[in-house]
């Protein structure tokens, strides 16, 4: 978000893209995608280019339906259970987080994935723009996990993962991780990293020839779990989640009178 017209507010103008990422409907690269293939209208033309920049009186079409005009930028914490895909569509016909969410709840997208048998916080966000800056390294968030593990702990090799790990040509970051309890052939650890690479926690933890039997995700940046329940859904204030992003909040649409919050809470469907 360096460029000049990804810093003017929304409500003066913002680039095509970004209107679409914050409408919840897809990411800025797909919304560049769908452009390409002819598939946006602004004020009845079809666009050529992502190189367009819409404001709040701006007809826009996607696939001949008028864009409904941008929610204000929120965000959730969600409790997700083992056993849901963090995907929109599986080919195989599996449950998903978001088959599973509350029907009042508006189009989400999250913030990472968490993979079929991994529980815990996931973050989502009507805000695809929002999703893609938290998910960002940059940040310099981590996200804190709890795992239980069988087989033999070697804490020295745990204390080693703080230098990085490199496994069948991928290289993994520092990891923090430390031992927390032992009991006969199982044990919990907790860990702590900044990347987050696709099933990195159990590649790694295979690595040390240890068997994930139970992943749970405590929290994302400043974000906790807490004692949210399982499958249940709560929205993060808007002041907090402004404070969070500091200067990176008018982008979207946070501005400093922004004290509103919708409190948006559902039991699963």
């Amino acid at each position: 978000m360096n460029s000049k017209q990804d810093s003017v507010k929304p409500s003066d103008g913002e680039r095509i893209a970004k209107r679409l990422a914050r409408a919840g409907l897809c990411s800025r690269r797909e919304a560049e995608r769908w452009i390409v293939a002819g598939r946006v209208k602004v004020d009845g033309k079809v666009l050529e280019t992502p190189a367009c920049v819409v404001t709040a009186k701006s007809r826009i079409e996607v696939d001949g339906n008028a864009l409904a005009r941008a929610e204000p930028t929120k965000l959730w914490r969600h409790h997700k259970p083992k056993g849901l895909l963090t995907t929109n569509n599986d080919p195989e016909g599996r449950d998903t987080v978001f088959q599973h969410l509350p029907a009042t709840l508006p189009r989400v997208v999250s913030v990472g994935r968490l993979d079929l048998n991994t529980e815990g916080l996931l973050l989502l966000t009507n805000d695809g723009a929002l999703a893609r800056h938290l998910e960002l390294p940059s940040t310099g968030w981590r996200r804190r996990y709890r795992v239980r593990v069988h087989g033999n702990v070697d804490e020295k090799a745990l204390a080693r993962l703080a230098d990085g790990v490199r496994i069948e040509g991928v290289s993994y970051g520092a990891i923090e991780a430390k031992l927390d309890s032992r009991q006969r052939g199982n044990a919990w650890l907790s860990l702590s990293l900044k990347e987050g690479k696709n099933r990195e926690i159990r590649r790694v933890m295979e690595h040390m020839d240890l068997q994930v039997t139970r992943l749970i995700r405590l929290s994302y940046g400043p974000f906790q779990l807490g004692d949210l329940p399982r499958g249940e859904i709560a929205p993060v204030p808007r002041r907090i989640l402004r404070d969070q992003l500091g200067a990176q909040a008018a982008n979207f649409g946070l501005g400093d009178s922004d004290t509103g919050g919708d409190a948006r809470k559902g039991k699963k469907k």
